[in-house]
């Protein structure tokens, strides 16, 4: 008798951890649905983009919709690489020469932000470093080499993201997020610039739903670049044949030449 008593007591106890953990996990599902967003997406409108002859960038536009309540950040990058800038200086009080080389390790070769408001008014320090969202955060993440200091690796970045900005490949924009409300969902929509210096390769879109101060949920989309045509042509032909792309280029400025030298002539040549 006292052998049942013990087998029933231990499938009471078993019984009563069962529904504890089941109480534990619906607990955690509701606040999950409290906080996330779980209606979020995202679409870019150009997600094959092909280089072609007469290529000169793009535009791609981000859409979808969100949770009312909530703030958005858009992200477009390239994965993480590394790249290379070269430091000059006077050599012997007199000639600017190259003199050393900047290592950047982390770092997107295009990099794009977009957020609802200032992204310090959105995003604690913390978010921002964990998504790698914004310049500062970028800076922290990134690896410069060499550097001596936190103050050096601060003055190099800074030069690296002048380079990137010039190049249209690094850019930064805030309340340019169109919103707009209907049937208790909030849609957005955002056109950006794609620029021509962005090589082929995979992108990745991400828009972050933001809320009291934290991501709440993410959503992604890829935008594909790839050469096209005469373009996809030489490419591959400077990779397998260089000789053969060597001597079509310089005929090509020959011709190019003589086309020129052909028009001056026509037209009584310069004054």
């Amino acid at each position: 008798m006292k052998t049942v008593n013990r087998e029933q007591s231990s499938m009471i106890r078993s019984g009563q951890r069962i529904l504890t953990l089941i109480s534990i996990f619906i607990i955690l599902l509701i606040a999950s649905a409290e906080t996330a967003s779980a209606k979020l997406t995202a679409r870019a409108n150009h997600d094959h983009i092909n280089i072609d002859f007469f290529y000169h960038g793009s535009t791609v536009s981000v859409s979808g919709v969100t949770d009312p309540g909530t703030e958005l950040i858009i992200k477009i990058a390239s994965p993480e690489g590394h790249e290379a800038l070269k430091e000059k200086g006077k050599v012997g009080g007199i000639l600017w020469m190259n003199v050393g080389t900047k290592k950047f390790e982390n770092v997107p070769n295009l990099y794009s932000i977009h957020s609802a408001r200032k992204l310090d008014e959105m995003l604690n320090r913390e978010e921002q470093d964990r998504y790698v969202i914004g310049y500062p955060a970028l800076s922290r993440h990134a690896e410069i080499d060499p550097v001596t200091s936190a103050d050096e690796k601060a003055k190099w970045f800074d030069e690296f993201l002048k380079y990137k900005e010039r190049s249209n490949l690094y850019t930064a924009t805030d309340g340019k997020i169109e919103m707009t409300e209907k049937d208790g969902e909030q849609a957005y929509y955002i056109l950006t610039q794609w620029p021509y210096q962005a090589p082929p390769g995979d992108y990745i879109v991400t828009v972050y739903a933001v809320k009291d101060g934290k991501v709440v949920d993410r959503a992604e989309s890829r935008v594909q670049v790839e050469q096209a045509g005469l373009v996809k042509t030489l490419a591959g032909m400077a990779k397998s044949n260089a000789a053969l792309y060597g001597f079509i280029s310089i005929v090509s400025a020959l011709g190019a030449g003589f086309g020129v030298g052909l028009v001056f002539r026509k037209g009584g040549g310069a004054h």
